[in-house]
């Protein structure tokens, strides 16, 4: 660790500033912890064009407007926020804090949330503008193509499931291998032959946008031109786990980070939540492992009630250890809330 970097202490460091991270940090925050949130920018959520399948947000609202508006929840909670890159990280010493290294400064604290993501893998270009002909998530954007023509980018397995599945909203789907020998099973080779499913081997050339800026076709290498709403890239997906593996945590074989029910990981301190976890890359699942999470680390870190071995080695509790939330918490608590009156 450096030592020319100024050193920042808290009760709970997120790392990651999507969904998952921002729900993780607000529930410590509000649950009366010094919580920081560090983030580099970016990230999946902040490219979205439109939010989907999130009930109280209308779809016309975009992913940096959610993350806008989190940030601004955190802040007037009292939760830090810093626009930094971790680097390094590691146990801060004899006391078993974790301290990580950013650009900026080390950042220490008794638990850390890893929301860290991951990157979906593009394929070449030339290709239709991302959330304008080219998505990623089939679970939020099939329901855009109801009766459209659709292409499943790819040539693994996922991708003719994927195809596949899309026959559940439209009549018109293609797979584009774009030059590659499929590497799907015989059985599901037969699976496509028995589907109403085009396989095009040709590799684009081109792409014709409408005036709204959406995909309208792609144009192939072999001289045809095909039509298409949009459709989906299945290249898989690369996972920031570098922190968690740095600190020890046991990952999958698929890379994610090893997590039990409240995101807690095989390092103690330590947990992961959102989309560098397994499980379906969805909004509502990335909050709700957030709040998993930054109740379970309430659970640990919490002053009271205290235990009865606690109670032996430092006696009754005094009327002024009580509450147990910092005093900047506190004071941005009662500023926070208006219940009217005096």
């Amino acid at each position: 660790m450096s030592d020319t970097l100024p050193t920042e202490s808290y009760d709970v460091v997120v790392v990651g500033g999507g969904p998952a991270g921002q729900t993780a940090a607000l529930y410590s925050t509000r649950l009366g912890h010094r919580t920081a949130l560090v983030d580099r920018g970016g990230g999946r959520a902040a490219m979205m064009q439109e939010v989907h399948n999130l009930i109280g947000t209308r779809e016309e609202t975009s992913g940096n407007e959610l993350l806008g508006v989190g940030k601004e929840q955190l802040e007037e909670y009292g939760c830090a926020l810093h626009r930094d890159v971790i680097a390094s990280c590691n146990r801060a010493g004899d006391d078993d804090r974790i301290a990580l290294e950013g650009n900026s400064a080390v950042y220490e604290a008794d638990a850390v949330v890893l929301a860290t993501g991951f990157n979906d893998v593009r394929p070449d270009p030339p290709l239709p503008r991302t959330g304008r002909g080219l998505h990623y998530c089939l679970h939020c954007d099939a329901h855009m193509f109801v009766d459209k023509p659709v292409y499943v980018m790819g040539h693994a397995e996922s991708t003719a499931h994927v195809a596949g599945i899309m026959l559940n909203f439209t009549d018109d789907v293609d797979i584009l291998t774009r030059g590659h020998e499929p590497e799907w099973s015989d059985d599901t080779a037969d699976m496509l032959e028995n589907h109403p499913i085009d396989v095009v081997h040709a590799d684009i050339s081109g792409v014709q946008n409408g005036e709204d800026g959406w995909l309208k076709a792609l144009e192939f290498e072999d001289g045809t031109t095909r039509e298409y709403k949009g459709g989906f890239a299945m290249y898989g997906s690369e996972y920031n786990n570098g922190l968690a593996r740095e600190l020890g945590c046991d990952l999958n074989d698929d890379g994610t980070v090893d997590v039990g029910d409240h995101g807690e990981t095989s390092v103690d301190g330590v947990y992961a939540v959102g989309d560098v976890t397994p499980g379906h890359n969805q909004l509502p699942i990335a909050l709700a492992d957030g709040a998993k999470a930054g109740i379970s680390i309430h659970f640990a870190l919490r002053e009271f009630p205290r235990t009865p071995e606690a109670l032996r080695e430092a006696g009754p509790v005094r009327d002024e250890e009580v509450p147990g939330i910092p005093d900047e918490l506190l004071e941005q608590a009662v500023d926070f809330h208006t219940y009217g009156g005096d």
